[in-house]
């Protein structure tokens, strides 16, 4: 069961998150919080698995909560739930130790998706997001990989499952296995939210 703390300063948008996640019968709501200190707070007693945290809060901002977030229960993961759509706010995000970015905007069947790939461990961008986040010059640190890597780089990047991959670019989904464990290995990356990091800073992010 992946516990889940809602932190927004929206009395109603909290209350419509934990009516639609007590529809998924692995998903829990454990908690609410309406400010940063409050979520800090609960998440040091409640140790979620995850908090679905919104940026725009009153007072100390979801950016500035994050690494607070982590600290205080290591074993939770932050997934932003934000109305701000803009590329810098989403590299700040990441930057500051989220693993995962949904705009408001998504359909509830995206933000349940995205709960469960980063309570297992993955990162997640919104994909309309992820097209935003261009950045004009890739650095020397991709030469290692190939161009059929740098593009299975850019897919997970951007969110895609191994599977949607393997439809997208006609190869099995063993292969695209295989390709993400030679760009892991290559890049000396551990995690989907590292591979996320590494996509923004080297210009992997643009529209496809």
């Amino acid at each position: 069961m992946i516990s889940v703390l809602i932190v927004d300063d929206h009395a109603l948008f909290r209350a419509g998150l934990r009516s639609r996640l007590e529809l998924e019968q692995d998903i829990t709501s454990v908690g609410e919080a309406a400010t940063a200190e409050e979520a800090v707070s609960k998440a040091r007693s409640l140790q979620p698995d995850l908090v679905l945290l919104d940026l725009l809060l009153p007072g100390t901002s979801g950016h500035e909560a994050i690494p607070k977030l982590t600290k205080v229960s290591p074993g939770s993961r932050v997934l932003v739930v934000s109305s701000q759509a803009a590329p810098s706010s989403v590299r700040q995000a990441l930057s500051a130790g989220a693993a995962g970015y949904v705009p408001k905007r998504a359909s509830d069947q995206e933000l349940v998706a995205a709960i469960r790939q980063v309570a297992a461990g993955e990162g997640y961008v919104d994909p309309d997001l992820g097209a935003k986040l261009v950045v004009p010059d890739r650095s020397a640190a991709l030469e290692p990989l190939s161009e059929r890597e740098r593009d299975i780089l850019q897919l997970l990047a951007l969110g895609y499952t191994n599977q949607e991959i393997g439809r997208k670019r006609f190869i099995s989904v063993r292969t695209v296995d295989t390709h993400r464990a030679h760009i892991m290995r290559k890049l000396g990356l551990e995690t989907r939210a590292e591979l996320v990091l590494f996509a923004l800073a080297n210009g992997l992010l643009g529209p496809s």
